[in-house]
């Protein structure tokens, strides 16, 4: 089964915060998940985003997806960019093996 980097949401009622978790593609919102990534508190000013880049770019290479609004996340973060450089470059690297 396909997973997800998603949100589930923690916190008191009407003062959110977020865990940016690993999810099967299935499972609930808040439900049971594989692995905690970081935090994302949109309380604060500036919003506080906290992640483990060295996991979030495993699970990516593993196939993993983010949604939406983690995508934003990452993107802020300065995570995804990292990671589609680095992934580009390798590319790049076996296409160019490839055409010699």
């Amino acid at each position: 089964m396909a997973t997800k980097i998603k949100l589930t949401r923690k916190g008191m009622k009407k003062q959110p915060t977020y865990r940016v978790v690993i999810q099967e593609e299935r499972s609930k919102r808040d439900g049971k998940y594989i692995e905690n990534l970081g935090v994302y508190d949109p309380r604060q000013n500036p919003p506080l985003i906290q992640l483990k880049a060295d996991r979030v770019n495993h699970w990516l290479k593993a196939g993993a997806t983010p949604t939406d609004s983690v995508g934003r996340l990452l993107k802020i973060a300065g995570i995804t960019d990292k990671y589609y450089k680095q992934r580009k470059k390798t590319n790049v690297a076996t296409e160019s093996e490839g055409a010699s």
